[in-house]
């Protein structure tokens, strides 16, 4: 089964991903998976403390998962897989690709401040394009609901 791959994070930008990979994958017969990254600054501290904060900032991914989750079984009727990893979001975006043949896609939202496409697109799009075996799908923060639905 094909599935397609998208980053979670507090962006309206990943709604539109989000959102064009579930009407792709219902269309398609395949499936999203949703990759939460917990960054390195957010658990860097002295170890106890770091370890605490890395577990509030799965709890916070899962806790978000949960909302984006209801919703794709609710519109959509498809069951989303939830990815959690730790590091560069980069460089955990690729790791996960490499390590799920299933990924066929990787689906990123654009910006829509137009002060350009957001750092994670910028860095997967422009520089790891070489590096990358799935095709890339940028959904631009510009697309309404009912446009994301028509072209997917």
């Amino acid at each position: 089964m094909r599935k397609f791959l998208v980053v979670m994070d507090d962006s309206p930008e990943f709604l539109n991903a989000m959102r064009f990979a579930a009407i792709r994958a219902k269309k398609t017969g395949g499936a999203v998976v949703i990759l939460g990254i917990v960054a390195p600054e957010e658990f860097q501290h002295w170890i106890g403390v770091g370890e605490a904060m890395r577990a509030e900032a799965r709890e916070r991914i899962e806790e978000h998962f949960k909302v984006f989750h209801r919703w794709m079984v609710s519109k959509e009727g498809m069951e989303p897989e939830l990815v959690i990893r730790e590091g560069e979001k980069a460089t955990e975006v690729l790791a996960q690709i490499e390590e799920d043949p299933e990924v066929g896609i990787l689906v990123l939202g654009a910006g829509a401040t137009g002060e350009g496409p957001g750092p994670l697109v910028t860095e997967l799009v422009a520089r790891q394009t070489a590096d990358m075996s799935v095709p890339i799908v940028v959904v631009p923060g510009g697309l309404t609901k009912e446009r994301i639905i028509a072209v997917s």
